[in-house]
C-alpha cells in the first residue's frame, strides 16, 4: 500500500473513533426514546455480529475458537456488552446523552482504581493528581441541581457508574483471558454472545418488541448507523490505528468523544449545557489525561459505542 493511501486510512481511522464514536450517545438516546433498551442494544450486538462473522468468512479467516476461548467472550461480552451497554442504553432514557458521555469520560480513574484493588498495582504520583481531578469533575458534574431535578436521573447515573464497574473489570479480564487471537473474530463472537443476552434480558424484563418497519425513520436510521459505523466500523478503526500509531495518539479518542457528544446533543437534541458541566468536562478529561501520560495504558470506553 502506497504512503499516501496509508496516510488517507489513518485519517479515516481517526475520524471514525473521533466521530463516530462520539456520535453514538445521540444516536442510542434517539433510538431508545421509542425503542425498548434491551431490545435496542440486542438487535444491535445481533446484526453486528452477525455481519462481522460472514466478512471474516467472506475474506477467508477462519472463525472456529477453542470451547475455553468460546466462554471467554461470552464473560467478555457480557461485562461490555450485555451489562455495560445494555444499561447505559437504558439509562440514556433518563440522563442527557452528552452528560452521560462526560460521566463515562472517566472510566480510566475506574479502571486505575480497580487495578489497584485486584491486582495490587501502584498508583504512581502522577496518576494520583489524574485521580483527585477526576474525583472533583464528577463531584462538579453530578452536583447541578437543574440537571440532577428530573425524575430517575440520579437512578441513572448510579446505573452508568456501574457500568463504569462493569467495564473496568472486563477490560482486567481479556487482558489476561485466552481469546481468539485475530481481533475481528474476537469481537464477532463478542458482539454476537452479548447480543443473545441481551436477548434473554429484554424476555425478561418483559420488554415489548416490534417490527422495523414500525419504527420512525429517525430511530431506523439511528439503528442502521449503529450497527455499520459504531459497531464494524468504528471498531476495526480502532483496531487498525493500534497497530500503525502509538497507542498515546489512539488514546486521544478518550477526550474528544465527550466533546462531540455533548456538541450533537446540544445541537439536534436540544440538551442542556451548563458553564459547570464545561468546567466538570475540562478537570475530568485532564484528570484522564494525567492517568493515561503516566502509565501508558490505552484505555477507553467503547460501552456506549
Amino acid at each position: 500500500m502506497s504512503k499516501s493511501k496509508n496516510n488517507l486510512l489513518i485519517v479515516f481511522a481517526f475520524f471514525a473513533i473521533y466521530v463516530i464514536w462520539g456520535s453514538t450517545y445521540m444516536l442510542n438516546k434517539i433510538a431508545v426514546m421509542e425503542l425498548p433498551p434491551f431490545m435496542l442494544a440486542a438487535v444491535r450486538f445481533l446484526s453486528a455480529g452477525v455481519l462481522i462473522l460472514i466478512i471474516a468468512l467472506v475474506s477467508g479467516i477462519k472463525i472456529g475458537i477453542s470451547s475455553k476461548q468460546l466462554g471467554n467472550t461470552a464473560i467478555a461480552g457480557f461485562l461490555f456488552l450485555t451489562f455495560a451497554n445494555g444499561v447505559v442504553v437504558w439509562a440514556l432514557k433518563y440522563v442527557d446523552s452528552g452528560f452521560a458521555a462526560l460521566e463515562i469520560s472517566a472510566q480510566p480513574l475506574v479502571v486505575l482504581l480497580l487495578m489497584r484493588i485486584f491486582e495490587g498495582k501502584k498508583i504512581q504520583p502522577t496518576s494520583i493528581v489524574g485521580v483527585v481531578f477526576g474525583v472533583i469533575g464528577i463531584y462538579l458534574l453530578v452536583s447541578q441541581k437543574q440537571l440532577i431535578s428530573q425524575e430517575d436521573t440520579i437512578l441513572g447515573m448510579l446505573m452508568i457508574f456501574a457500568c463504569m464497574i462493569s467495564w473496568g473489570y472486563g477490560s482486567l479480564f481479556v487482558a489476561k483471558a485466552n481469546l481468539p487471537s485475530n481481533y475481528f473474530v474476537n469481537t464477532g463472537y463478542q458482539m454476537l454472545l452479548g447480543g443473545i443476552m441481551l436477548l434473554i434480558s429484554s424476555y425478561l424484563f418483559n420488554e415489548t418488541w416490534s417490527m422495523p418497519t414500525t419504527w420512525s425513520l429517525e430511530v431506523q436510521y439511528s439503528l442502521v448507523l449503529l450497527i455499520i459505523f459504531g459497531s464494524i466500523i468504528a471498531f476495526t478503526s480502532f483496531n487498525y490505528l493500534l497497530k500503525v500509531v502509538s497507542p498515546e495518539k489512539v488514546a486521544t479518542s478518550t477526550y474528544v468523544n465527550p466533546i462531540i457528544a455533548l456538541s450533537l446533543g446540544w445541537y439536534f437534541l436540544n440538551e442542556q449545557i451548563t458553564t459547570q458541566s464545561i468546567f466538570a468536562a475540562l478537570i475530568l478529561l485532564t484528570g484522564v489525561y494525567f492517568i493515561n501520560t503516566k502509565k501508558k495504558i490505552v484505555i477507553f470506553s467503547r460501552f456506549n459505542k
